[in-house]
């Protein structure tokens, strides 16, 4: 019996002519209390081909040992495809002297080696295969999850030569470099024009240490960015 039931329900749903609907389809479960409900998402609700976006962000550096570094991050971008886009990117950095360093100077009676960004900018190809939707507190929000991959320029300072030198002020000077972009992110939709963002990006780079200040190593800089966003 169990197998036959099983066969008549696959050729139910084979079979039967309701077996598609819209994003606003409504469906009533029998096993379900009378006052339950059921919205059922069949295709996607904000499409982004030919979209323009523009976002502002607030930064939030994960990598500084011995700075409380924040920031502002500006990006625009074009979806060509439905899955793929190109964005450009800026972001000016704020830096400050934190606990830790004081420490370091206070008890060793030294300045530690910093190196802190000043400002980062380039360009990522956006790929965002992924698409859903969470329903909370009685309301459906829908979301876009994307990766990227780009290159960007990098505008730095670090004391690395006066730390090196015993009883030396604590001099800063610039630093260029470039890096490599690798990022995720989640935007989720609250109107048809406005979004909200969270954003995990990784730049990687090739700069000196203290210890060697002629060869090279592969530094990382993680942000973690909250974002505020309008497409069109």
């Amino acid at each position: 019996m169990l197998k036959l039931s099983i066969i008549a329900l696959g050729l139910m749903l084979i079979f039967s002519k309701n077996t598609h609907a819209g994003e606003k389809s409504l469906y009533d479960f029998l096993w379900l209390d009378p006052d339950k409900k059921v919205y059922v998402l069949q295709n996607k609700l904000y499409k982004k081909e030919h979209s323009v976006y523009f976002d502002i962000g607030y930064i939030a550096n994960q990598t500084s040992k011995f700075q409380d570094t924040n920031g502002l991050s500006f990006k625009g971008g074009y979806y060509f495809h439905e899955e793929w886009g190109i964005e450009l990117f800026y972001q000016k950095y704020s830096n400050s002297n934190n606990d830790d360093f004081r420490n370091v100077k206070l008890i060793n009676e030294a300045v530690p080696f910093v190196r802190r960004l000043d400002s980062t900018y380039g360009a990522a190809l956006i790929y965002s295969p992924f698409y859903g939707k969470i329903n909370t507190f009685n309301k459906i929000y829908y979301f876009d999850w994307s990766f990227g991959a780009g290159y960007s320029k990098i505008n730095a300072n670090s004391n690395i030569k006066s730390v090196r030198i015993d009883n030396a002020p604590n001099k800063y000077e610039k630093e260029t470099y470039n890096g490599a972009v690798l990022k995720t992110k989640v935007k989720f939709h609250v109107t048809e024009n406005v979004h909200l963002g969270l954003e995990y990006m990784n730049t990687y780079y090739m700069a000196p240490g203290p210890k060697d200040p002629k060869s090279d190593k592969l530094r990382t800089n993680t942000d973690l960015i909250f974002s505020v966003g309008f497409s069109f």
